[in-house]
């Protein structure tokens, strides 16, 4: 069918289409855009880290992110907290269900981490990207529970949360996590792998120390 010449506007073309029986078909909606619609809890917050990365004493900065583990045809979400200043991871969290528990739980266990040398985590920053979890109302209050000071990366810059991108590349490069069969054996090569990351991998950055070992010697330089 050759549509006449002319200008065209929307009334024209629904009385062509009315026509010729015509029938326009139907975009599905867009997922995320509906999660957006449903989420108007959701915040986020400034770059107050800004990527200042270096000369930070140790329990001052953490941050924050999830990475995906696919092994035996399944799939798992690896939550991590890692110390900015010391390069030690502080917690982690394992699970196959990328929900908000997996976040929560990760906070949980910052919070009852019994080798940080303090009770009150007032003023201390965490930083993360800004994912659905980081943003969720359930994750703002349990930051603000704990008095810390909640940063988040600039839209689209990976590289305002450079130290997890890092521990993630060394992470996946070290671990043969795709050949586990099963997801207590991923569970446990991975807490196998934070002992080995926090007490025995030593780092150049770090003045050729491990994280714990650069932690313990900056707090006695502090």
């Amino acid at each position: 069918m050759r549509l006449p010449k002319g200008s065209m506007n929307h009334k024209k073309i629904k009385r062509i289409m009315k026509k010729y029986g015509l029938v326009c078909q139907i975009r599905r909606a867009n997922p995320y855009k509906q999660i957006a619609k449903a989420t108007q809890g959701h915040r986020t917050f400034d770059n107050q880290l800004n990527r200042e990365f270096k000369s930070l004493a140790p329990f001052k900065v953490f941050c924050t992110d999830i990475t995906y583990l696919p092994f035996n045809h399944r799939m798992a979400y690896l939550s991590v907290i890692k110390d900015i200043g010391s390069g030690e991871i502080v917690a982690w969290k394992l699970s196959m269900h990328i929900d908000m528990e997996l976040v929560l739980g990760t906070v949980e266990r910052l919070k009852n981490n019994i080798a940080l040398p303090f009770e009150s985590f007032q003023n201390i920053m965490i930083h993360s990207d800004q994912g659905f979890h980081y943003t969720n109302p359930q994750y703002i209050e349990q930051v603000r529970k704990l008095n810390m000071v909640q940063s988040m990366s600039r839209k689209g810059n990976c590289i305002d949360n450079s130290p997890m991108e890092s521990f993630f590349g060394h992470f996946k490069d070290d671990v043969d996590y795709k050949n586990c069969k099963t997801f207590e054996e991923l569970n446990i090569l991975i807490e196998n792998y934070m002992q080995y990351y926090n007490y025995e991998r030593y780092q150049w950055n770090l003045k050729k120390m491990t994280p714990v070992q650069y932690r313990n010697h900056l707090l006695k330089v502090i």
